[in-house]
């Protein structure tokens, strides 16, 4: 074969291909990229319901400037309650944040060890949890257990579990993922440990600690632990895509407004919120920002240090297997370049 013809060949193989590959590109994302950039945030977040969200919130707090509020679509789509700036979000995995501030304290308070163990801590679950001896608090805290997640058990979230011991006993008697602070996997059932140690430790529901000793401090009278504690007319619809029912009835941990995970991110960040040694602690083991993903609910919290700015984005409309999250993600990054630019309402 000539090389004029094996060159033919290439060029024809590098055509099909990038023909082949064209028909898979997900679309929706690239036109979500290559828009043209509105010229204010709430033009885009306008815009966001555009591609399949039924509601969005965003919170933008940028230093010198009065924080905004911006929203589009509903609130309640079978009621058509346009939605609210204030409405009550299910938080999903920011959570993580709050507790991660409390487990902070209470190791600075000499009242939890990082690296006391989970044989130390539950000694009923060694021969149950694979390395048990072996995995720290500090390793639960960072996902660096090899403790698998309960969360990716299977057909999860077509029935979850409200209890511990329920959400627990998915897990017991598993093989570990890794060996302990050997690898990274995100794991829901570090969180679901850490939250009944808090507990154990304190003798009272640890979200009563995270009130007294992060919430009230800040003012944040608008955080919740769970759905019992509100008006459920204030929370925010939650959908999935395909799905007709309003998910905000399933009881998935802490809830809050957009303004109030807003001042926890500014104080997390700026300090504010701990106590003398208490900021070293905490940033050896966590960080100071936060996405959110269950049925209904995606969420994006954080502080842009750059622009000393702090921008929340809540959405209400999920789907596992599509392009939600993906979406969410370049909505947010078009907001931020907005607000980088000078743009607000």
């Amino acid at each position: 074969m000539t090389k004029q013809k094996s060159k033919l060949i290439i060029r024809i193989a590098l055509f099909v291909g990038t023909v082949i590959s064209l028909f898979f590109v997900p679309w929706i994302l690239v036109k979500a990229w290559i828009i043209p950039m509105p010229d204010t945030v709430q033009e885009q977040v306008n815009e966001a319901l555009d591609y399949g969200f039924d509601g969005i919130i965003v919170y933008v707090d940028e230093s010198g400037k009065d924080p905004a509020f911006y929203a589009a679509g509903w609130h309640d789509r079978e009621n058509k309650i346009p939605a609210k700036p204030n409405a009550l979000f299910k938080l999903a995995s920011i959570s993580k944040l709050y507790n991660a501030v409390a487990i902070t304290k209470l190791v600075h308070d000499q009242l939890l060890s990082l690296d006391k163990t989970v044989a130390d801590y539950f000694p009923e679950l060694v021969g149950r949890v694979e390395n048990a001896h072996k995995i720290t608090v500090r390793m639960m805290v960072q996902h660096r257990s090899g403790i698998p997640n309960y969360t990716d058990t299977f057909n999860y979230w077509a029935a979850p579990k409200e209890s511990y011991q329920e959400r627990l006993e998915l897990v017991l008697d598993l093989p570990a993922n890794f060996e302990p602070g050997e690898d990274y996997e995100y794991s829901n059932t570090n969180y679901l440990l850490l939250a009944e140690l808090m507990d154990r430790v304190l003798g009272y529901d640890h979200f009563q600690y995270i009130r007294e000793e992060i919430l009230m401090p800040l003012g944040l009278k608008n955080t919740f632990g769970s759905l019992k504690e509100v008006n459920i007319d204030d929370v925010m619809s939650g959908y999935y895509v395909g799905y007709d029912a309003d998910l905000k009835t399933d009881k998935q941990g802490m809830l809050a407004t957009a303004e109030d995970v807003g001042i926890f991110i500014r104080a997390l960040n700026d300090g504010s919120l701990f106590r003398e040694g208490e900021q070293e602690i905490y940033s050896s083991i966590y960080g100071y920002e936060h996405t959110g993903l269950i049925p209904g609910y995606q969420s994006i919290a954080k502080y842009h240090k750059d622009m000393d700015a702090v921008i929340i984005q809540f959405t209400n409309t999920t789907n596992f297997d599509g392009y939600n999250w993906n979406l969410s993600e370049i909505i947010y990054s078009r907001i931020v370049k907005i607000v980088r630019n000078g743009h607000g309402a």
